[in-house]
């Protein structure tokens, strides 16, 4: 229950952070923008690690597969990908493209047992499932 709980925070919150976002990249710029969420949320973390127990930094070099530290890299982009798109499509939009999106790619990931995910055996009904989440768009966007 509590995965279930923190998945659809998680939802509530990115949705509600692309808004935010998108309104200050109007006020300013777009790289501006991400670097100040980027930089804020590094000192969200900073506060935390330093408050929660202050496990070694040098933890971070005996990470076995060091292109999982590409994690934040990866994150300005999400930020600036999310900004652009709920600028261009809205929020509503933007949010469920974004959705299907991370499906896919992470059924691919576990088909594929990519990253070190345990691999998972192909299901028709996981395809269904995202196709219907497709029409689901569709319907949602479809105009008289």
């Amino acid at each position: 229950m509590w995965g279930i709980l923190t998945a659809l925070l998680s939802g509530a919150l990115m949705s509600v952070q692309g808004v935010f976002n998108t309104e200050v990249t109007k006020q300013s710029s777009l790289w501006l923008s991400t670097g100040w969420v980027q930089f804020s949320a590094f000192l969200v973390c900073a506060a935390a690690w330093f408050f929660t127990g202050r496990d070694s930094i040098g933890a971070l070099w005996q990470v076995d597969h060091k292109y999982t530290l590409l994690g934040g890299v990866i994150g300005a982009f999400i930020t600036v990908t999310v900004i652009q798109s709920m600028g261009a499509l809205g929020p509503a939009t933007a949010a469920m493209l974004i959705v299907i999106s991370q499906l896919a790619v992470a059924y691919v990931i576990e088909l594929f047992g990519m990253f070190g995910v345990d691999r998972e055996p192909f299901e028709w009904r996981k395809i269904l499932g995202m196709l219907i989440a497709i029409a689901g768009i569709v319907i949602f966007k479809w105009k008289k």
